[in-house]
């Protein structure tokens, strides 16, 4: 069997955040697999835009989630809500028929310099994927709370306990893959 294929999509742009960080915990997690990280810098949806064709950078992740095994989601909350980024990106993802996003099989998992690590974000991300027919690995949610101080200088989680969670997730996740 070849490599499986791990779409990343973070909801968070800086380069530096937190979901960034957390995502790339997962993937190490994972294995071995082909990592594609998706790019949510896309034009905000409109129906006009859409009827004068795809944009092109909507259509490369577009068939990057089509291409993808599995996604693998980093969920940020802002202002006690999803980032405008990954819904943005998910509005625009699901205008394509055939539907891209269902049946795909997604991990969600959360990180903010907050107290509740994002979970408000974390259950509106999970309830629009669920809405779009999207199987989303279930288990004990994955939120990073005060993730200012769970990250070392490298970049890496410091937390066994979280790490553990993730890496429980990334296993379920190859199991239902393969």
């Amino acid at each position: 069997m070849s490599k499986p294929v791990l779409l990343t999509m973070s909801g968070s742009l800086r380069k530096g955040s937190y979901n960034r960080m957390l995502i790339a915990e997962a993937v190490r997690a994972f294995g071995e697999a082909e990592v594609i990280e998706g790019d949510l810098k896309l034009p905000l949806y409109d129906g006009d835009v859409e009827a004068e064709g795809m944009p092109a950078s909507v259509q490369t992740l577009i068939d990057q989630v089509r291409r993808a095994d599995a996604l693998v989601i980093g969920a940020p909350e802002y202002n006690k809500g999803i980032s405008g980024v990954l819904k943005n990106a998910i509005d625009w993802i699901s205008r394509v028929n055939p539907p891209a996003l269902k049946d795909k099989i997604a991990v969600i998992m959360s990180a903010a310099g907050g107290r509740t690590g994002g979970e408000t974000g974390h259950f509106m991300t999970h309830s629009i994927l669920t809405q779009l027919q999207v199987n989303v690995v279930h288990g004990p949610l994955i939120l990073v709370a005060a993730a200012q101080n769970e990250f070392g200088e490298d970049g890496r989680l410091n937390n066994d306990f979280l790490m553990g969670q993730v890496a429980d997730r990334m296993e379920r996740l190859r199991g239902m893959i393969t």
